[in-house]
């Protein structure tokens, strides 16, 4: 729980991941040791030989999965990290975009309104009748 909970938080450090994971090691090494003494297995009993070779392999198979596990959480985190920064980036890049055609549409009109409004040409009256053909 302790390792999730700090992948989830955003913690990548592989020297803490490998601390976590030798702290749960040894849990499990633990745990099993309380098992074996709730089902009445006396500590004075002395393994058979390989079944202590067989308990070290398979917890060591066991921590690279978990470590395996690790690795694939902090990938997916960071990708969501990643998807949601791009995310919030499209958006801004979105307001702003609608702000930038809205100062433009002001700008256009306030143009129109301010523009010298060109009259047509106003020739001048002839002053003389036109000459004949």
């Amino acid at each position: 729980a302790l390792r999730l909970s700090y992948l989830r938080s955003g913690g990548q450090d592989p020297a803490i991941l490998d601390q976590l994971l030798h702290l749960q090691l040894e849990a499990t090494v633990l745990e099993k040791g309380a098992a074996g003494l709730r089902r009445g297995r006396r500590m004075a009993e002395p393994p058979s030989p390989g079944t202590h070779d067989l308990d070290a392999a398979l917890l060591a198979v066991e921590l690279e999965n978990r470590r395996l596990e690790d690795e694939l959480l902090a990938m997916k985190v960071r990708r969501e990290r990643r998807a949601d920064a791009g995310s919030r980036a499209a958006q801004r890049h979105t307001e702003e975009l609608a702000q930038l055609q809205a100062e433009v549409g002001m700008l256009r009109c306030h143009a129109e309104q301010t523009r010298p409004w060109l009259h047509p040409p106003v020739f001048p009256h002839p002053i003389a009748p036109p000459l004949p053909p």
